[in-house]
């Protein structure tokens, strides 16, 4: 198929080592941007039925009941497909459970930090059943990142360490509405653990570097702004959104930073990913 054919050209670059300073940036910058813009592909999909969709649903099915069909049909052709492994599908419903789990959470009588506004069938305590996709799309971004940019880390924490901070990470989006937001305190800790960690990436036929700390920031800013398309459609509402508009509080992009490092820990942890993975002695 066109994406397969698409994934040999993008993983099958011999050197090129003709290519030196402005022309070889300009090759590297667009590689690296078709394969992240291919590590999307869920996102993108998905997305674009967010923006496709009318905020009265299609034939007689409400909004947030179509963009749940439309999911779980991208999310089958995909493994259909082999775009995505059973294994990798297995850490996707994770996501998937524990942002449904923080969704209704956030969404509760006493909590109230969002809601979605309109009525669906497959709302759930109050949460319509698509929403756990949103969470799923940053864990089949990375899983695919991994494959097309030949990912690799170098000197990662212990696992036990990383999953450690994961957990605390998710348990702190729960307890800081009763005893206190220690997200920086968590950060803190964060920035111990991954200071020396490197994300080895090849956007086309040389190895770059970068740290991994920039990685989980830059990845959070992009979900940030997808959130505020998503705010400007209407498919959930911040409290201050309700009369207008407004742009989501800059503060969410932290939290996405946090949640990204909770799901790499989960990716990091699948048998094929692994072994691409150093971890001091």
């Amino acid at each position: 198929m066109p994406i397969h054919a698409l994934d040999t050209h993008l993983l099958g670059h011999r050197a090129r080592p003709h290519l030196t300073g402005i022309s070889r940036f300009a090759v590297e910058f667009l590689y690296f941007g078709i394969k992240e813009a291919r590590a999307c592909l869920f996102a993108g999909l998905f997305f674009a039925a967010v923006f496709a969709l009318p905020r009265d649903g299609i034939f007689g099915f409400p909004r947030y009941d179509a963009l749940l069909f439309i999911a779980v049909l991208i999310q089958a052709w995909m493994v259909w497909t082999k775009l995505e492994t059973t294994d990798e599908l297995k850490a996707i419903c994770l996501f998937h459970v524990v942002g449904f789990a923080l969704e209704v959470f956030k969404t509760s009588a006493g909590v109230k930090s969002w809601s979605y506004p309109d009525f669906a069938y497959t709302k759930v305590w109050g949460v319509p059943l698509f929403s756990g996709f949103m969470y799923a799309a940053v864990g089949s971004y990375m899983t695919q990142s991994w494959r097309l940019l030949d990912l690799r880390i170098r000197h990662h924490p212990p696992y036990w360490m990383a999953a450690v901070i994961a957990i605390l990470i998710y348990a702190n989006f729960f307890t800081h509405h009763y005893i206190g937001d220690y997200r920086w305190y968590i950060a803190a800790c964060v920035l111990g653990l991954y200071a020396r960690s490197t994300v080895v990436f090849r956007p086309f036929d040389r190895d770059r570097n970068m740290p991994l700390l920039l990685a989980f920031v830059l990845i959070g800013f992009f979900i940030w702004l997808a959130e505020n398309i998503s705010t400007f459609f209407g498919i959930w509402r911040y409290p201050d959104q309700i009369g207008a508009w407004a742009t989501v509080h800059v503060g969410k992009w932290s939290s996405w930073s946090l949640l990204v490092i909770m799901t790499f820990t989960i990716v990091a942890n699948l048998k094929h990913i692994k072994h691409r993975i150093h971890v001091p002695a």
